[in-house]
């Protein structure tokens, strides 16, 4: 199978290359991976070619600078590469830069999705699987979690166009039977996340000795993923994803975010006083918590690491790749955009 990764120069979907590309026996059971996997990506400001040095050299691996929302360049790709699969991560993702200015999401995460549904009904995709998020659930009260079946009640513009997606999605399998999977996933977190989501933000302001900011209280509960056990989980659903299922991916584990900053300061040894508390995020969803029975029962998927132990290596990877994110907070690493052709080839 020859894969199409959308957004792959982003946190997810980096890390699911170098999930494919490293693995020792990924796919259908028959050794390492040979298929080609070709990464299409923007490089908006969250895309970084940094994340892939380790892998970029690899003969399997092609890397495309280019928009989803370009119909001619995405039928090309499909074409050209003989694209098989199509693992959709590209999305502007950020609920802040949402609520400041909507028209983005709308344009990349409906419009850029459909125009890949039709490049894929036309070129005979055999597979589409489009990674989402479990904010298109809202929000939950104190108890409970969200299964595949709750309805969709988005609760900021970030989480409405993702929600959009998700129907569009859902309607090519319905109306033109092309093999769809949605997965839903809780708040990932792991190496390769830019530093404005929480995790690293709180970590790498720390390691600066920077003020930690906390929304309102800072009891706003979420369920956290390591993003190498979400990767796991899309190649499964990619193989074996049953055809027009949605997957809810988490990682059982809720932490309010208050608890997620603690466990940071004491990995690194720093006082809780660092915490600045700031004036609550407009609609901000009180809490969220996945139900994974579902991947868990019919693909066999289960997290493998626990919060703590995923937390620490993270922390531990920020400390030790300060060049990585020192780049991103200088802006150097946006010199790339300088050396890619608009769009590269595509042979």
């Amino acid at each position: 199978m020859n894969i199409l990764v959308t957004g792959g120069a982003g946190f997810i979907g980096s890390n699911f290359i170098r999930h494919m590309l490293t693995g020792a026996d990924v796919g259908l059971g028959h050794g390492p991976y040979q298929g080609k996997i070709v990464n299409l990506d923007l490089l908006t400001y969250a895309g970084n070619l940094d994340n892939l040095r380790d892998v970029e050299e690899d003969e399997r691996y092609f890397f495309i600078h280019g928009d989803i929302s370009n119909a001619e360049l995405v039928e090309r790709i499909i074409r050209n590469y003989q694209i098989d699969g199509i693992v959709h991560c590209a999305a502007e993702t950020h609920v802040d830069r949402s609520i400041t200015s909507a028209e983005p999401f709308v344009k990349t995460n409906v419009g850029g999705t459909l125009v890949l549904l039709d490049a894929a009904k036309n070129g005979g995709v055999k597979k589409f699987v489009h990674v989402s998020t479990d904010e298109v659930y809202g929000s939950l009260g104190p108890t409970g979690s969200f299964t595949e079946n709750n309805p969709l009640q988005p609760n900021s513009p970030y989480a409405a166009s993702k929600a959009g997606s998700d129907l569009l999605v859902r309607s090519f399998h319905q109306t033109f039977g092309l093999s769809v999977n949605i997965t839903r996933c809780s708040n990932n977190y792991g190496p390769y996340q830019f530093p404005e989501k929480l995790i690293p933000l709180m970590a790498t302001n720390a390691m600066q000795n920077i003020p930690l900011p906390i929304y309102g209280n800072g009891l706003q509960v979420r369920d956290w993923l390591h993003v190498e056990d979400h990767a796991e989980a899309l190649r499964l659903v990619l193989f074996h994803g049953i055809s027009g299922e949605v997957y809810n991916i988490g990682g059982t584990t809720e932490r309010s975010n208050l608890e997620v900053v603690q466990s940071i300061l004491s990995i690194l040894d720093k006082p809780n006083d660092m915490i600045h508390y700031v004036e609550d995020r407009l609609g901000h969803d009180r809490r969220y918590a996945i139900d994974p029975r579902k991947i868990e029962r019919e693909l066999g998927w289960k997290p493998k690491k626990s919060f703590e132990e995923g937390l620490r290596d993270t922390v531990q990877w920020y400390a030790l790749n300060t060049e990585w994110w020192n780049r991103i907070q200088s802006g150097a690493y946006r010199e790339q955009l300088v050396q890619q052709q608009e769009p590269q080839q595509v042979i």
